[in-house]
């Protein structure tokens, strides 16, 4: 059997399996979008739910919505992410200082293939573990990751994924929902009275299809102060259950 062409016809599947999905939701998607139309009336609710709940947000509230599409990524060697690099040289990481402006992260850039691709995340991130996801465009794929693992100060392995892009503009692009959906959606049907909203980002999030190759569509993900992530679909507003955080479970 030729695996490459079978493949091949599962994610093609996957794409056709999402289409019929996606005109199944049709109906949905209008709703939402008839909300995000009006930004004022959508920030007024939103205020008068997290009131009703006692619910917080110390994050800020992204206001781009754009237009994105689904898209497949393989990464470069099976299974890489997992594996860990001890390094020669040991050097410290200031996550906080900009690219150009720490001697250590030149050092850094210096000892780690691709970091300009990757992009930090404070929320993934916890004491002694550094937590990057690789771009696409300008948007983190969350389930790339590159790791930094520390040790009295000092970074001494990491852990690296990397992928690269397959059949580019095989989609049509779609406008994503608004965080202010997102946010409604969620209050009224997921979060727990006195909850605080920490973090609201989109990216990329998907399936594993094996080893190497990954299905990934633009969801938004709300992150809690308990740990709780939520990962919301950002074209038809579907929600997953909630994750817990391991990174700062372990911190």
């Amino acid at each position: 059997m030729d695996w490459g062409r079978a493949k091949m016809i599962l994610i093609v599947s996957f794409f056709i399996l999402n289409a019929v999905l996606g005109y199944q939701l049709w109906t949905t998607r209008s709703d939402l979008l008839e909300f995000d139309a009006n930004t004022t009336s959508a920030a007024e609710e939103i205020q008068r739910l997290l009131k009703s709940k006692n619910i917080q947000i110390s994050a800020e509230l992204p206001k781009e919505v754009p237009r994105l599409k689904e898209i497949v990524v393989r990464f470069t060697e099976p299974g890489n992410s997992n594996k860990q690099i001890n390094l020669e040289i040991p050097f410290k990481y200031n996550p906080l200082a900009s690219k150009g402006s720490s001697k250590d992260n030149v050092a850094a850039r210096a000892a780690i293939p691709n970091l300009d691709k990757y992009q930090y995340d404070p929320v993934m991130s916890s004491n002694e573990l550094y937590v990057f996801h690789q771009l696409y465009g300008t948007l983190p794929m969350f389930e790339v990751r590159l790791e930094f693992i520390e040790q009295n100060g000092m970074v001494t392995a990491y852990r690296q994924g990397y992928v690269e892009d397959q059949l580019t503009g095989a989609q049509k692009e779609q406008k994503v929902i608004s965080p202010y959906t997102v946010l409604r959606s969620l209050i009224e049907t997921y979060f727990p009275s006195g909850s605080v909203v920490s973090s609201i980002k989109l990216g990329y999030h998907g399936q594993v299809f094996d080893s190497q190759t990954m299905f990934l569509v633009p969801y938004w993900r709300v992150t809690l102060g308990n740990g709780d992530i939520y990962y919301v679909h950002a074209f038809n507003g579907a929600v997953e259950p909630p994750q817990k955080n391991k990174s700062n479970a372990s911190g």
